[in-house]
């Protein structure tokens, strides 16, 4: 437990300064207002890679001898660490090849290749792309470097705690999003040696929360699977070497549902500007399981690298949550008119029609209805409740249906 030292995390505050963007606190009214405390965000996803990787994979790559150096390194990642270690790796100019997963976002691979790395796709998850990478590692003599079962990795992370700490010293609460744990145990470690009163809580995926099953197991723990959009936490394992500053140092773990995430993120786009993948979400929807004790919270988001498709995704699921969209179907006899009617009320009621879907081979007899599905944007919940109203003070017997299946 002595490894990782305050000497350490000082050397790698000062080290990481070479590559880094400030990341400056920003105090959310907005999330201040919802949930009752005082909420600062730490914006990671602002970094020249999109995300806090670039800060572990540099100060590791930087203790390397010359020699592990010139060997080429290797690593596996859902995509941040991927180009954290790109980059660092062509700052000091050597080789790097990286073993992703196939189900990783197009963006993260092509930025990765973009940074000069050798990209190769293997495995459904991290943990099967993590032993390729290693098999390919014993083969070739390639220096292995972990994404977060790495003491000097996790140092390199907890730069994050000293400048949150620097910036705001009376901080109550850190929030830290959590997939293998070197994130959880850099900032943790570190927060509870400038201030042990400090409260550092991880925030999982509930798809994939390895950690939480380790801690109360008492030993790390593997999952039989993961399922979850937060590709960037998607781990079944947590670090072996880390686990014991993880037990000694995180105060609690909270869990978070997929659509969480999907508010999330229309609160984080709307009220801040800022794009934030699925995994650097999490402790910004764990704002919600805190209670309401007016405390200085630090919600760290930790990546943006978010490809287009599933933003895209994301964005249409969080409106369909908001009732912003949803879908119904009505019955109508089939005779001229009926349509124009159904719209024109529609209208008056301020509702936007953005899909129509008439069939007319509901019922065999098309004189007795055919069935038009209506799907339609409003501006919430008691808009929605408005139009359906609306619909019914006309005639109609509107049903709801899942938007997910129609749009």
């Amino acid at each position: 437990m002595n490894q990782l030292t305050l000497d350490k995390f000082e050397e790698a505050y000062e080290r990481v300064q070479e590559v880094i963007l400030p990341t400056n606190l920003i105090q959310s009214d907005f999330f201040s207002q919802t949930t009752g405390n005082k909420v600062y965000l730490k914006p990671e996803n602002l970094q020249l890679t999109g995300a806090y990787k670039i800060r572990g994979a540099y100060y590791k790559i930087s203790t390397l001898s010359e020699e592990e150096k010139q060997r080429g390194l290797i690593t596996a990642s859902a995509g941040n660490h991927a180009q954290g270690v790109a980059y660092a790796a062509r700052k000091f100019g050597v080789p790097a090849t990286i073993v992703m997963p196939v189900s990783t976002p197009l963006l993260k691979v092509n930025r990765t290749k973009s940074l000069g790395a050798e990209v190769i796709l293997h495995g459904n998850v991290y943990d099967e792309a993590c032993d390729k990478a290693l098999e390919l590692a014993e083969e070739h003599g390639y220096t292995f470097v972990h994404p977060f079962d790495d003491l000097d990795v996790a140092t390199g992370q907890g730069s994050i705690a000293m400048e949150i700490v620097k910036e705001l010293p009376t901080v109550d609460t850190i929030l830290v999003p959590v997939g293998g744990g070197g994130l959880a145990t850099g900032v943790s470690t570190l927060a509870k040696m400038l201030n042990p009163k400090i409260h550092v809580i991880g925030v999982e995926p509930a798809g994939a929360n390895c950690l939480q099953a380790s801690l109360r197991a008492g030993a790390v723990t593997t999952l039989d699977r993961v399922d979850t959009i937060a590709d960037g936490t998607a781990v079944k394992t947590p670090g072996e070497n880390i686990f014991p500053y993880l037990q000694e140092n995180l105060d609690d773990i909270i869990t978070i549902e997929d659509d969480e995430l999907i508010v999330a993120f229309l609160d984080v786009l709307e009220n801040h500007k800022l794009l934030v993948e699925n995994s650097g979400l999490l402790t910004v929807a764990a704002l919600k399981h805190l209670p309401a004790e007016n405390k200085k919270v630090v919600s760290i988001l930790s990546g943006g690298n978010m490809d287009i498709i599933t933003l895209s995704s994301v964005v249409q699921n969080g409106l369909i949550q908001r009732s912003r969209i949803f879908t119904v179907s009505v019955r109508l006899p089939d005779v001229p008119g009926q349509l124009n009617k159904v719209s024109g009320v529609i209208a008056d009621a301020k509702g936007n029609v953005i899909k129509l879907e008439h069939n007319q081979f509901i019922s065999v007899n098309r004189n007795s209805s055919v069935e038009l599905i209506i799907t339609m944007e409003a501006f919430g919940e008691e808009h929605k409740k408005s139009i359906i109203q609306a619909l019914r003070n006309a005639g109609f017997e509107p049903e709801e249906r899942n938007p997910r299946a129609l749009y």
